[in-house]
C-alpha cells in the first residue's frame, strides 16, 4: 500500500503545474532584552517547479508578517468645552498586534480587490472583525483610525517595492521590528501570484519573547496586576520624593 501511495503522490507531483515556495527567515527567535532598539528580519526563499527545478516564469511575491491577534477597543476623542473626552468606540475581535506587508510592486497592480481581501494582502484589506453590529461606514472609520495609530507607532507598515526577485528563482525582503514590538508568535506568509491568481503559498514562524528581568516584570504585571499597580505608584512617589530632596539640597 505504501508503494501505491508513493506512486500516486509522484504522479500528482509530476502533473502539477503550479510552483512551490521554499521560504526561510534569518532568525526564528527574537529576544527582547533591556535596551532592545529593534531588529530587522530577512525573509527569503526560492520559487521552484514541483520537480524542484527553476520555475522559469515571472511571479509577483507578497510577504505578510503578522503578530499575535488580540481584542482591542478603539475610542474616538472629541473636544467638548475645550476638553478632550472619549466619545464613540468600537471593539475589534482579531486585530494583529503587528502587521507588515512587502511586495514586488503595488498590490492593486497584482490582484483584484476580492483576492486582496481574501488573503489580506495589505493594510487596506486587513480584516479586523468588529464585535457587535456596526454601521459599515463607522466600522471603516474606526478601522482606518486603528491602522493609522499603529502605522505611526511602527507596528503596521507596508512596502510595495520591498521584495526583490533574482533570476525568477530567489526572492528576499527585509522587514523591521520596532523597539515596542509585542511578544508572541509571528507568522510569515509568502504568496506567489501570477496573472492575478495566488498559485502558491507557504508560511514560517518567528518567536518574539522577553527574557530575564523584563520577562519577570511582564509576568508579574500580568499575574498580579493590582500589586503591580501599587508598586508602580510607590516607586513613582519615592522617585518624586528623592528628586524633591535632591533639588532642595541644591
Amino acid at each position: 500500500m505504501r508503494a501505491v501511495f508513493a506512486l500516486l503522490a509522484l504522479l500528482l507531483l509530476c502533473g502539477a503545474r503550479d510552483p512551490i515556495l521554499v521560504p526561510e527567515v534569518s532568525q526564528h527567535e527574537v529576544r527582547l532584552r533591556q535596551g532592545f532598539t529593534g531588529t530587522e528580519l530577512l525573509l527569503f526563499g526560492a520559487i521552484l517547479n514541483p520537480q524542484g527545478t527553476r520555475a522559469g516564469r515571472d511571479y509577483d511575491i507578497v510577504i505578510l508578517l503578522k503578530g499575535p491577534t488580540q481584542s482591542i477597543v478603539v475610542r474616538e476623542k472629541q473636544k467638548v468645552a475645550g476638553v478632550w473626552i472619549n466619545a464613540d468606540s468600537t471593539e475589534f475581535r482579531s486585530a494583529p498586534a503587528y502587521f507588515a506587508v512587502a511586495s514586488t510592486r503595488p498590490i492593486s497592480e497584482i490582484v483584484d480587490e476580492k483576492t486582496a481581501a481574501i488573503y489580506e494582502l495589505g493594510l487596506r484589506w486587513l480584516q479586523l472583525s468588529p464585535i457587535g453590529e456596526i454601521n459599515p461606514a463607522e466600522q471603516s472609520r474606526f478601522a482606518e483610525g486603528l491602522v493609522d495609530l499603529r502605522e505611526r507607532g511602527g507596528l503596521y507598515r507596508q512596502n510595495e517595492s520591498g521584495v526583490a526577485v533574482n533570476e525568477q528563482v530567489l526572492y528576499q525582503a527585509r522587514i523591521s521590528l520596532p523597539s515596542n514590538v509585542p511578544e508572541g508568535t509571528y507568522i510569515a506568509e509568502t504568496f506567489a501570484i501570477s496573472k492575478g491568481r495566488v498559485v502558491a503559498s507557504a508560511s514560517s514562524s518567528v518567536e518574539v519573547r522577553k527574557l530575564g528581568f523584563e520577562r519577570a516584570v511582564a509576568g508579574f504585571a500580568e499575574e498580579q496586576s493590582f500589586l503591580y499597580g501599587l508598586l508602580a505608584i510607590g516607586i513613582s512617589l519615592l522617585m518624586g520624593w528623592a528628586a524633591g530632596r535632591l533639588f532642595a539640597l541644591d
